[in-house]
Formats: C-alpha cells, structure tokens, sequence
C-alpha cells in the first residue's frame, strides 16, 4: 500500500542551519573584503598609494578610490541581478563570491606607488571597482537565499543573518589588523610601522583566499529556493528583469532606495570616518593635518570592536521586533532616533573617554536596528521574477547616496568647521531626515507573499 503523495511531511529542500549560514557566511566574507579594504584606506594607501605630501589630501584621494567602489555597485546589482532572476540565486551568489575574493587577494600583491608609479593607485582603483562589482550581486542574493527559505512569520528575523556578515566581518578584519599592528608596532601613533608599511598589510588582503573556499564550499551545497523553482516552473522568469522592474516597480526602487539611505550614512560615518577621526592628533596640529580625539590606532580599534559587538547583538535582536511589530512601524522609531543622534555628537565626543566609548555603543546599536530588518524589507518590495535585480539595485544605489560619498564629505565638513564633527553629525541627521519621509511614505511589507 502506498502513502499518497499528500500525507508525506515536506521537507525543506534547503535546512535551516543550511539557509542561516549560507547566507552569513557570504556576506561575513564580503563585508571582510570590504572592511580590510577600508581599514586600508585609512592607514597604509596614503602612504603608500597616494604620497601627495599633504596628510589631508592623501587621505581624500584614499577615500575617493574607497568610494569608486560604491559606484561599482549598481552595476553589480544589474548584472548578477540578471543572472540571479535568469538562471537562479546558487551561481549567481558563487560568481558574486568568486570575484570578490579574487579581487581582493590581487590588492594583497601590488606593486606600491614607489615601484611602478601611477600604475599602482590605478590597479588600486580596477580592483576596487571588483570588489564593489561583486559586493553589488552578493548583498541581495545572500538576503534573497534567506528570505525566500525563512518559515512563515519569520522572514525578518532570517533576514538579519546576511546583515550579521557586517559586523563578524568587521571584528575578523580589524581584529586580524590589529593583532599584526601589535606584532609590528610602531613608535609613531599617527603613522603604522615601516615593517607593517612594507609588508604586514597584505596579510589580511591575501587571508580573504582562505575565507572565500570555506564560503564556496557552502555556498555549493545550496539548491534553489521554492519562491525561484516555482516562478521558473510556472514559467513567469522574464527575459530582461532590469526592464521589467524599471517598469511596473519603478515606485519601490525608489522607496528601497531612500529607505536605505541612513543606514549608508551612518554605517560609513562610524566604521570610516570614526577610525580617522579617533586616531587623529588632538589640536593644535601640523598645517594639513585635522585634529580628532587622538587616540592610537589599536586604542581606537579595540573601542570600535566593543561598540560592534552592540552592532551584532542589535542586529538580531531587530529580526523578531520587525516580524512582531512591522519592518516601517520600527524602521521609523529607529530613524528618528538617528536624527536625534547626530545632533549630539559634539557633547557626546567632547566628555571624555566614558562619552566616545557612548557615542561607538549608541551609532552601532542604532545602526544594527536600521540595518537588521533591511534583509527582509528590501526583498519583501519586489515579485519573485525581479526580487534579486530590484533589491540589488535599491541596495546598491542608495551606497552611492549614501556610503560613496559619506566619507568624503565628512572629511570636507570636518576641515569646514575647522577640527569640529559637528557640521558632519548634522549631515547624518539631514541624511536620516530624508529616509524618515520615504518610510512615512511607503506600506508595511510583512505580510506580502514572497512566492507572488
């Protein structure tokens, strides 16, 4: 006697311990790359990369090249979007992954500005824009991997655990800088060791080919979701997703795309422009050099890895507020609390030790509830034949309103007002203001089906 086919349970074609760490594991990778890249850009590329003789300068020019990548993003996001809405989620996030890695371990061997001349900021900037390519397909697909295999009523709790790539990869990348700038000291708090400038920088950079087979081995073992298998079957795939999308779901690029934007800022302002702030010289300083908080870089460091660990910890605890209360209703709360927090900063970094240590714990708590429920609202705007292209492109433009541009003005406002933060705690406040109006804006996206 057989068992009809109806009374056999279902099993998951993915398991859940599959699901949440293939779609960490990406992202802990990328967002590693990533972070290397910019802790990198503070310390070792203007010495090495962009040697103006100006302090500020060099810096600028390291941020540029920094931010070159997030234009590189939208570009990424159209094109494994493409793949991801075409041929499936599993190549596309293993091309995506495959990129990023390769990207980054060739940064881990060039020839410095000192060897071949401009050739070295120029292979700089070719291997930044790979490495913001692929972050541009992965983001999406890792949050697509876990929202379209999350149970019912938990789709904004699964959905934190591509944003927990942020912070993991943040504390692996620094921790591992750290640790070499420890082995490697130097005498000079503003300027990393000769033996850290001619070699021990690469280490992090070259390590990413170790993360990347570890990632790739998971990754591999995934098949593709219901939500794709069943718009395939049914043959609702569509020939040109970004067309598609550009047409019938013009609204919600533009919705995802602001609701976004405070998370860019805030993310960049207190990962970025905070090493470089901490770490410079109180005042009076040198002509070309700001003034900061002056503290030393593993000082500094370690105090940033206490205020991530609040990161991680807010991250997740986002995922059941959102599934409980609705991704707008929190997001809203969450925003006006960043308005309000970027009109603190100068009291906030002016009281000491206990105040920089309140502000590093209050920026990255707010920043794991704004970035937390982001991995299930963005896909939640889109249909199935276009989700990976339309909340790639949301995503990933918002990083050019938002993360491109973040450090760079921050900088400017900081010479504008003459050593102070306080024009650039404003710029996040404005930033913040701007993401308030698009989710007053939008509609709660909890309840849509993610196989429509």
């Amino acid at each position: 006697m057989t068992t009809p086919a109806s009374a056999v349970p279902s099993i998951p074609a993915n398991p859940r311990s599959r699901v949440i760490l293939a779609s960490l594991i990406g992202t802990t990778i990328e967002f590693y790359d990533f972070y290397v890249y910019a802790t990198a850009a503070v310390l070792v590329f203007p010495h090495l990369f962009f040697p103006t003789g100006d302090a500020t300068t060099a810096l600028l020019s390291s941020f540029a090249v920094f931010g070159a990548a997030m234009v590189a993003r939208p570009l990424g996001a159209v094109f494994f979007g493409h793949l991801g809405d075409r041929v499936g989620r599993k190549t596309t996030l293993v091309a995506a992954l495959l990129t990023m890695g390769i990207a980054t371990f060739l940064i881990g061997v060039l020839p410095t500005y000192a060897v071949i001349g401009w050739f070295a900021p120029l292979l700089l900037v070719i291997l930044r824009l790979a490495q913001g390519f692929a972050l541009g397909g992965e983001w999406s697909g890792a949050a697509l991997v876990a929202t379209e295999n999350a149970p019912a009523g938990k789709r904004g709790w699964y959905g934190t655990f591509p944003q927990l790539g942020a912070p993991i990869g943040f504390i692996i990348a620094n921790g591992l800088f750290l640790i070499i700038a420890a082995l490697l000291p130097s005498t000079d708090p503003s300027r990393p060791s000769d033996a850290f400038l001619e070699w021990g920088w690469r280490i992090p950079f070259l390590f990413s080919a170790v993360m990347v087979i570890v990632g790739l081995w998971v990754r591999l073992r995934l098949v593709e979701s219901e939500a794709f298998s069943s718009s395939a079957a049914k043959g609702k795939l569509v020939k040109l997703p970004l067309s598609t999308v550009l047409r019938s779901n013009w609204r919600e690029l533009i919705l995802g795309t602001f609701f976004m934007l405070a998370t860019y800022v805030l993310f960049y302002l207190m990962t970025t422009f905070s090493l470089s702030y901490g770490r410079a010289p109180v005042g009076p300083t040198d002509p070309g050099v700001l003034p900061g908080l002056g503290y030393s870089y593993n000082d500094f460091v370690l105090m940033m890895i206490v205020g991530v660990v609040f990161f991680g910890i807010f991250t997740l605890v986002s995922g059941p507020w959102a599934d409980r209360y609705g991704r707008r209703k929190l997001l809203i709360w969450v925003t006006v609390a960043i308005i309000a927090f970027g009109l603190v900063w100068v009291p906030m970094l002016g009281s000491g030790f206990v105040g920089v240590m309140a502000w590093l714990i209050v920026g990255f708590t707010l920043m794991g509830m704004t970035f937390g429920p982001m991995g299930a609202l963005l896909p939640e705007l889109f249909p199935t034949n276009v989700r990976y292209t339309g909340s790639g492109i949301s995503y990933n433009v918002s990083s050019i309103l938002g993360a491109a541009v973040a450090p760079f003005i921050a900088v400017w406002l900081w010479t504008t007002a003459d050593g102070s933060p306080a024009l650039v705690g404003i710029y996040l406040s404005v930033m913040a203001t701007i993401t308030l109006v698009a989710l007053l804006l939008g509609k709660e996206t909890k309840d849509v089906d993610i196989e429509r």
